[in-house]
C-alpha cells in the first residue's frame, strides 16, 4: 500500500509541477486552485507513504517520478526538445528509480 501511495504522490507531483505553467503565476484561477491541490495531496501521500517507506529511498522515487514525468510531459505539451542526451538522461532517472525500488528490503 505504500508503494501505491508514493507512486500517486509522484503522479501529482506531475501534476502540480505542469500546473505551474498554466496558472500564469497564479493569475487563473482553476489552473492555481488545481495546481494548489495536486501540491497539497502530493505531499499528504508522500508523508503517508513514508509511514512505511524508508526517507531516502521514499523522496528519491517521488522526486524522480515528478521529474521523469514532468519532462516527458513538458515534450509532450509545450513542445521543449526531446534530444538524445536528454532522452538517455531521462532513461537513467527511470533506471534509478527502478533499481531504488527493487533494493527496499
Amino acid at each position: 500500500m505504500h508503494w501505491i501511495l508514493l507512486l500517486v504522490a509522484g503522479l501529482l507531483e506531475i501534476g502540480w509541477a505542469i500546473g505551474l505553467k498554466y496558472t500564469d503565476g497564479f493569475t487563473r484561477l482553476w489552473p492555481s486552485v488545481g495546481t494548489i491541490f495536486c501540491l497539497g495531496a502530493s505531499f499528504l501521500l508522500l508523508g503517508l507513504a513514508l509511514k512505511g517507506l524508508p526517507v531516502g529511498t521514499a523522496y528519491a522515487i517521488w522526486v524522480g517520478v515528478g521529474a521523469v514525468g514532468t519532462a516527458l510531459f513538458g515534450i509532450l505539451l509545450f513542445g521543449e526538445s526531446a534530444n538524445t542526451v536528454k532522452m538517455i538522461s531521462l532513461g537513467l532517472v527511470f533506471l534509478g528509480i527502478v533499481g531504488l525500488s527493487l533494493s527496499h528490503e
